[in-house]
């Protein structure tokens, strides 16, 4: 997917407080945030284990977090 979202906690001032000669980056994208709070509800919930284990699970939260975005476009 192209469109991740921008980043989950932008900031108007980013290259001022971290200029990119500090190696740092503007962290977890939109997409990703998305994802660990899927699966954060997936994980708190029995009935929601997916039959590929770990790997089900991270597949899974993505394909939320896609979703999320796709509605967010769309609203």
């Amino acid at each position: 997917m192209s469109n991740k979202g921008g980043p989950a906690y932008p900031t108007s001032n980013y290259n001022a407080i971290a200029p990119m000669s500090t190696g740092y980056s503007e962290g977890m994208t939109l997409r990703d945030y998305f994802a660990a709070k899927a699966m954060q509800g997936m994980l708190a919930h029995a009935y929601m284990q997916p039959q590929t284990g770990a790997a089900g699970y991270a597949r899974d939260a993505y394909l939320v977090a896609d979703a999320m975005l796709k509605a967010r476009e769309n609203t």
